[in-house]
């Protein structure tokens, strides 16, 4: 399990990698929401609360603010680990100074787009959930960003990227966050490992010919840092690019400074 403050309310849900003994146990007693996984998963489950639930609330992260409401999936609908990320991209855009165009694809609630239009981009952002897209339209509202500047699509992911190429349409950056897996419209299951490759080469073909960036975040176990190296040394051979980034995510405790692993960012810069 893991302790979080987010804003002014205390949660605790499961980690698969929180694995060391809790530090502070009087700490642990004090909480408002703590997520009761089912026994099949610990993505299913419910919610306890000291009190009654409350409505949803926002963060603040620098200028960004997002909307937090606990789901029925544990999750809350922002991923902190992800905030070096959102500076990377941040200082990428501001440092290219020219007009840059984003792709943020399975965005989920869209703090990576909110991020990057709050840089100055315009950013297209797909998501095969509505929820999550609507989600993201309220994160740009909260965090002030101008009407226009983020295109909102309900979409499959990987049926985009097929679209797009056929009409011809190209981005200066993509951004991506594909889930571990999943299931097709036929409950087809679908395995990121399987299909990344794949993806990451589609995803390639939708640059422009003077792209800025990939940024491309995992959380699949069976992705190691040395696999997601090899995939790119053979995708981007002879391309301009700067040696990519492959570096863990993770959170580090206020307490103790533990670090929690979360997941792995590769990050592909190309050269001017």
């Amino acid at each position: 399990m893991k302790r979080e403050r987010w804003g002014k309310h205390i949660l605790i849900r499961p980690e698969s990698e929180a694995f060391w003994p809790r530090h502070d146990l009087n700490a642990w007693k004090e909480w408002d929401g703590w997520f009761r996984p089912s026994h099949h998963s610990a993505t299913s489950g419910e919610w306890s609360w000291k009190k009654n639930p409350p409505p949803p609330w926002d963060i603040h992260y620098n200028t960004l603010r997002f909307s937090i409401h606990p789901t029925a999936t544990k999750q809350v609908g922002l991923f902190p680990e992800q905030a070096s990320n959102w500076e990377w991209c941040r200082e990428k855009i501001i440092v290219a100074q020219r007009p840059i165009k984003a792709l943020n694809l399975f965005g989920y609630t869209g703090a990576a787009s909110v991020a990057a239009a709050a840089a100055g981009a315009t950013v297209c952002h797909v998501d095969s959930s509505k929820a999550a897209v609507q989600w993201c339209s309220e994160n740009a509202r909260l965090s002030e960003i101008p009407y226009g500047a983020i295109r909102f699509i309900v979409d499959d992911c990987s049926k985009f990227i097929t679209r797009e190429q056929r009409r011809g349409n190209r981005y200066d950056a993509i951004i991506l966050d594909p889930p571990t897996f999943g299931r097709g419209r036929s409950r087809e299951l679908w395995r990121l490992e399987d299909h990344l490759e794949e993806l990451l080469s589609n995803c390639l073909q939708l640059l422009t010919p003077s792209p800025l960036f990939l940024l491309l975040n995992t959380y699949s176990p069976r992705l190691s840092d040395s696999v997601l190296k090899e995939i790119f040394t053979r995708l981007l051979k002879q391309k301009e690019i700067f040696p990519p980034i492959i570096a863990p995510l993770a959170l580090r405790g206020t307490r103790d400074g533990k670090l929690l692993p979360c997941g792995i960012t590769s990050r592909i810069l190309w050269k001017a």
